[in-house]
């Protein structure tokens, strides 16, 4: 038996993880149990980001968070979509319109305006307003998933201040949810031209833009985790797949006007909803690599 549960524990070893560090700042396994991967990650990185819509309305102790940002969420982002759309929108109709058509031209040109509305008020918000917040959101999430304990390798975590919000204090290490990226600006100023291609240029470019968006939703997992660069890469290399669509999902929702804000704090509460539960996992495969020592034998005097 003992036999048998060693080469399980290696092949989950081999086929699914690495060694990371846990929250006591040791090595142990960060894996996801084989088997427990979805057949179709899409459709899970979905689920976790309208789980994180429908987690963030039934919690009531969230909504401070929004309330602290939400008329400065508005008034940023109606003043950004309403100055694209006067300044930019026809110019990018007629320039769409020479490779599109003038129907497909305006569809195209419109989602385009909105990318680029999402782009600018997310990187206004996320560096000089949000970043805090965000880090709270998911901080708290992750307490009231059981995760306290994660929480605390980064700042301090009072139990018997209330509601997880209210647990949370200062932190010790740097707090970054999702951290500057110059690489994904340049990328989506490059993968922009996308937009020219018929039909099929929008999703193209929506699609490219979450490949490397999707990943820095769990900067702030992983860097709870302590993983070195090296360590997250192979991580996420792993998961890539469900990380595109995580990210295209995410920008999906963000282009609603005037919500767009909303849903960057909902996304980061499925992300949270989502480490929760790849810390199940991963403290599941811990407990099945650690087994209990065998009894020793003793001799029955009877």
């Amino acid at each position: 038996m003992r036999i048998m549960s060693a080469r399980l524990i290696r092949k989950l070893h081999h086929s699914t993880g690495f060694n990371g560090r846990n929250q006591d700042g040791h090595r142990g396994f960060f894996i996801s149990v084989e088997g427990t991967t979805p057949k179709h990650p899409q459709s899970r990185s979905r689920t976790d980001l309208y789980q994180g819509i429908i987690y963030f309305a039934r919690h009531p102790f969230l909504y401070p968070l929004l309330r602290a940002q939400l008329l400065l969420c508005v008034l940023l982002s109606a003043f950004v979509l309403t100055n694209l759309f006067f300044w930019t929108y026809l110019p990018q109709v007629a320039f769409l319109a020479i490779f599109h058509g003038r129907k497909l031209a305006f569809l195209n040109a419109t989602f385009l305006v909105l990318g680029e509305a999402a782009a600018i008020t997310a990187l206004l918000f996320e560096c000089f307003f949000a970043d805090e917040t965000l880090v709270d959101v998911f901080d708290a999430t992750l307490i009231n998933e059981g995760c306290s304990d994660l929480v605390a390798t980064s700042r301090v975590v009072d139990p018997s201040a209330g509601d997880p919000v209210k647990q949370l204090g200062k932190p010790v290490t740097p707090a970054i949810y999702s951290p500057f990226s110059l690489r994904q600006i340049i990328e989506f100023i490059v993968f922009l031209p996308l937009n020219f291609i018929p039909v099929a240029g929008t999703p193209l470019f929506l699609i490219m833009t979450g490949l490397r968006a999707g990943p820095l939703h769990h900067y702030r997992y992983l860097h709870l985790l302590g993983l070195t660069k090296k360590e997250r890469d192979i991580y996420l290399n792993r998961r890539k797949l469900r990380y595109t669509w995580f990210g295209f999902t995410a920008l999906i929702l963000q282009l609603v006007p005037v919500l767009s804000m909303l849903f960057l704090l909902t996304t980061a509460t499925g992300s949270a909803l989502w480490a929760s539960k790849l810390e199940e996992e991963r403290k599941s495969a811990k407990d099945l690599s650690d087994p209990a020592p065998a009894p020793t034998y003793q001799d029955d005097p009877t």
